[in-house]
């Protein structure tokens, strides 16, 4: 017995068509609405809510794309499938793009119909059952999003040292926000009415960094045709952010020494000596003591740069941030190509949550912003993340496997343990089989009513249908 049977709209103005796929869907347990033009299709959404609409693009009276573009006015979550014999990539581009969940052409298969409809009707659900308590939040601007213990550490640093005038190495892997921070405490101190200047030291070539930092006189070198101003000289009394200082060459690196020591610097080509009086806060994601060991970075530069340290975790060592960061990225990227995603599917919440994350938050940021720009429907489904992310994920999973795998070999033990055998399971594993088992017997006690079994269960709805989910419970089977 189903818990619910799902309502199929087909409108089209052949009735040959709307026949054949009357029957099709009828057969698999669908109620079947029938319509032979746009307008009638408008007025069925309007009065039998389908949870699915198959549209053909040329009919009668009022077209597909017009009866399409009122639907989603009236119904914004409605996945809606084209099908017509005129197939072309300006109406399937244009389909796409106006946000239908997908476009076939005739003579179609009957196979595809059939995964395609089950397919929209799953995320239909999985997008009404999304939680999204902080859906709709105002950030501000470049805000730093994570309320784990060790971003609190790291919040804690910049408070103490934002009103200072130190100089503030900010340490971590490559993707982690290090800007984000050093705008943080530039933010938050007495200079935040003057000038912040980011340079990074790892994307300027090394014969320009010097000119960009220093600037030069007219005539200094071949193409300086005229007299230009650097970076210092644009701080003035802010703050110079010098981003991946970790690659600069060792002659500039006596430079900024001087700046930081003596306050002083010259432009290049140039006699006058300019007085600096900007903060620097400077960044690296690489190794500074084996630079210093290896005689590519100044021992005396690396402590006047380490006077206060922030080191910033790796998202994989932060990863309940992860919710948060990715309505952050959804909303930021929904509002910039004017979309409306409202989240991610089950599937892609766990393999972020999984993943490892090489490139940290900005890789996570990157698969946000492709998802919100290549998915058409409310959420961003496993489909719509980078294939290279995917591949990573799964190389991670198959070496995490083979580990465990070889761990339980050398140590005699196995993952599944039975009481036959006289050995113990894995606390997880039997809250989890137990936790199964009560939710079966509560919905076969109320019939598959999922309201009253999680009331007797003292769970919420919402949680109850995830967990039939995670537990993959066939409710057509325990009925």
């Amino acid at each position: 017995m189903k818990l619910k049977k799902y309502t199929i709209l087909v409108a089209d103005d052949e009735e040959n068509v709307r026949s054949l796929l009357h029957e099709i869907l009828e057969e698999e347990d669908y109620n079947v609405v029938e319509a032979q033009n746009g307008l009638e299709a408008v007025k069925a959404v309007n009065e039998k809510y389908p949870d699915c609409v198959l549209l053909d693009v040329r009919m009668p009276i009022m077209d597909g794309m017009e009866a399409f573009l009122k639907i989603r006015d009236i119904a914004p979550d409605l996945p809606v499938i084209f099908i017509t014999a005129y197939g072309s990539s300006d109406i399937a581009i244009k389909a796409m793009k106006k946000g239908a969940y997908d476009y076939l052409t005739k003579p179609f298969d009957i196979d595809e119909i059939k995964i395609k409809i089950k397919k929209a009707i799953e995320l239909k659900e999985l997008s009404l059952s999304l939680t999204s308590s902080n859906f709709g939040k105002q950030y501000k601007q470049d805000e730093i999003i994570g309320d784990s213990p060790k971003m609190q550490e790291v919040y804690k640093s910049i408070g103490r040292v934002a009103d200072s005038d130190a100089t503030v190495l900010i340490r971590g892997e490559s993707g982690t926000g290090k800007e984000l921070v050093a705008r943080a405490i530039y933010l938050h101190s007495n200079r935040r009415n003057k000038p912040f200047i980011a340079v990074n030291c790892a994307a300027i070539p090394e014969n320009l960094l010097e000119s960009e930092l220093f600037g030069h006189e007219k005539g200094a070198f071949t193409d300086a045709v005229s007299k230009h101003i650097g970076k210092f000289e644009q701080a003035k009394d802010g703050t110079i952010f010098l981003d991946e200082i970790g690659d600069m060459s060792l002659p500039l690196q006596a430079k900024i020494l001087r700046v930081l020591q003596e306050k002083t610097f010259e432009r290049v080509g140039g006699h006058e000596t300019l007085v600096s009086n900007a903060r620097i806060i400077a960044a690296t994601n690489r190794n500074l003591e084996k630079l210093v060991t290896e005689g590519k970075f100044r021992e005396d530069l690396y402590y006047r740069l380490n006077v206060v340290t922030i080191s910033i975790p790796p998202l994989r060592e932060r990863k309940e941030d992860i919710p948060e960061l990715v309505v952050y990225f959804i909303s930021k990227y929904s509002r910039k190509y004017g979309k409306v995603v409202q989240g991610v599917s089950e599937e892609v919440m766990k393999i972020f949550m999984d993943y490892n994350w090489p490139g940290n938050v900005r890789e996570l940021e990157n698969a946000i912003a492709r998802g919100v720009i290549i998915t058409s429907v409310p959420l961003i489904m496993k489909e719509h993340l980078p294939p290279e992310l995917l591949t990573r994920y799964k190389s991670e999973q198959h070496e995490e496997e083979t580990t465990g795998k070889d761990s339980n070999t050398l140590n005699g033990n196995s993952s599944t343990h039975s009481e036959e055998t006289g050995k113990i399971e894995p606390l997880p594993t039997v809250i989890a089989r137990i936790e199964k088992d009560m939710i079966i017997k509560a919905l076969k006690k109320c019939g598959g009513n999922k309201t009253k079994a999680a009331k007797i269960l003292g769970i919420s709805r919402k949680s109850l249908f995830n967990k039939i989910r995670d537990y993959k419970i066939d409710l057509d089977k325990i009925l």
